[in-house]
């Protein structure tokens, strides 16, 4: 009766996890489908990236912080919190009246995803064995995988067949779903500390303004103030101040948010480094194939969008292969082995160009996802695998924030050296360019990006005649097409140095789950 109530807990554990997992990260892809649509509703053109950047903000920052205090005060509670919040801010977005009170509504929920994600794997890390984990986070990984695939199009549905409020209404009676489902199953958690607990707030009050002044830096610096003025060096230097100020106290506390020991142990400095990695080529690099794809090889917006899905699937399956291989092969092995198709295919995709198909482009981006489907679950699982479950929370939550600071960076370097990058090559254009007429509509057009991806878009739009505007227009092209393959260059030297330090390692590998060993012997039969 014991074991069949546990395995019924089991199923209604991971049953509210899928769906809670699913739908927070939903959420980060099924926004920008709506975008164009809640624009025209709310106005506030000027200000609506931010309704991405409050997200990413908000959620990077609680990471490190909720994992922490999982390990003290048990997941359940933090789990249900983060639900409950996840689903009032949904609420909240989807009752906005103006773009403003959707930025802060979007923090709020972001508060919430930022809890969910890292708490997720951490419970699977708790309920199963490390042999059981291997198969489990190589599912969730697909789980986080599916969601991407299918983000944009119940984006699009939900938004033409209903409005755009109900993109974030949607995640409500889900919400509710999972949060009644983790309450029931995880009810007999095991309570974590007993008696007094120390909370590390000064930890808290230093890494916190750290890493929003410090988010805030990388997004609006080279855009709304320059990367070498009075602003951004007291923005980044306060950054450094409260670091300083965050290690100092870290090595005093008594359960420290982010106990700075643990990167004595090799699998977890060595995964955190190339989890950081990873995010720094991947997220910043990826982000502009669907602009290559329409502005250069000319396919529709709604085909442009899809570009990812093929790199999607793969991932999904490479995460669900990339867990049975565990059983048999040494993380270090996995781990490598997914680097360099990785490798691969920041490389093949630097060779694409205004010649290139469409169809060569979902191939290159099928290698990417296969690389990268089995370095993500890998990293989770070998971390999980080299601490007890009483430090999971910490370890998880540490390596899920290293990925996402490495995202966040690597989009904001990649974004920065593309720009450079097509103003460059412009002058080089317009030098080149016999034409007086050509060369001074070149000239013009370089001042500003967005201009020239205008153009690509809509080349009617430039006031000369057919035959010169179609040279400008090719003109272009090569200039992104170029500028794009220095791009990958540039992501794959990040990529190329994960494949050093995923050979650093080790020699570990998952731990056999000794119960099944014992039962398999006992099994046997005697000779």
């Amino acid at each position: 009766m014991v074991q069949e109530q546990k395995q019924l807990n089991t199923k209604l554990i991971l049953t509210g996890l899928i769906i809670g997992m699913f739908f927070s990260a939903l959420e980060q892809t099924i926004v920008g489908t709506a975008m164009p649509t809640i624009i025209g509703d709310l106005n506030g053109f000027s200000i609506f990236a931010w309704v991405t950047t409050a997200y990413m903000i908000t959620s990077t920052t609680v990471i490190p912080i909720v994992g922490k205090l999982s390990d003290i005060y048990g997941r359940r509670k933090l789990y249900l919190l983060g639900n409950i919040i996840f689903i009032a801010g949904s609420a909240l977005c989807g009752t906005a009246q103006s773009m403003e009170q959707l930025i802060i509504y979007r923090a709020i929920q972001g508060i919430g995803g930022g809890m969910i994600m890292p708490l997720s794997q951490t419970i699977i890390g708790d309920i199963f064995t490390a042999e059981q984990r291997a198969k489990w986070q190589g599912v969730f990984g697909a789980i986080y995988g599916l969601s991407s695939v299918i983000g944009p199009f119940i984006g699009g549905l939900l938004v033409d067949s209903i409005s755009w409020h109900s993109i974030f209404y949607i995640n409500v009676p889900f919400g509710l779903i999972s949060t009644f489902m983790i309450f029931i199953g995880l009810k007999n958690e095991e309570v974590r500390k007993n008696g007094k607990v120390d909370i590390d707030y000064l930890g808290i009050l230093t890494l916190i303004p750290a890493i929003v002044l410090f988010l805030l830096g990388l997004t609006f610096g080279g855009d709304k103030f320059a990367w070498l003025s009075s602003t951004s060096l007291l923005l980044f230097g306060a950054v450094v101040i409260l670091l300083i100020l965050f290690f100092i106290f870290e090595k005093k506390a008594v359960e420290p948010i982010l106990d700075l020991r643990l990167f004595k142990n090799r699998i977890f400095a060595t995964t955190n480094i190339l989890g950081f990695l990873l995010g720094l080529g991947m997220f910043g690099a990826i982000m502009f194939v669907p602009m290559f794809m329409q502005g250069i090889l000319g396919v529709t917006p709604t085909r442009a969008g899809s570009t990812m899905t093929p790199m999607m699937i793969a991932l999904i399956l490479a995460s669900v292969i990339g867990g049975r291989l565990l059983l048999k092969f040494r993380f270090r092995t996995v781990l490598t082995f997914g680097m360099l198709i990785t490798s691969l295919g920041f490389f093949l995709m630097s060779t694409m160009g205004v010649s290139s198909s469409e169809l060569t482009a979902y191939l290159y981006m099928i290698i990417l996802g296969l690389g990268m489907g089995l370095v993500m679950p890998t990293l989770m699982i070998a971390i999980q695998n080299e601490f007890p479950k009483n430090q999971l929370g910490s370890v998880t939550s540490a390596s899920t924030f290293f990925r996402s600071i490495g995202g966040t960076i690597g989009v904001t370097i990649l974004n920065a050296m593309m720009n450079h990058s097509i103003q460059d090559k412009m002058k080089e254009a317009v030098s080149a360019e016999k034409n007086p007429v050509s060369a001074k509509v070149l000239e013009e057009l370089g001042k500003e990006t967005d201009q020239l991806f205008g153009v690509l878009l809509k080349p009617d739009v430039l006031p000369v005649p057919g035959e010169i505007r179609n040279g400008i227009v090719t003109s272009i092209k090569l200039v992104w097409a170029e500028s794009f393959s220095s791009l990958f260059m540039f992501g794959l030297l990040f990529i190329a140095l994960g494949v050093i330090v995923a050979l650093s390692v080790g020699s570990s590998r998952i731990k056999r789950d000794q119960a099944n060993e014992e039962l398999k012997l006992q099994e046997q039969p005697e000779s």
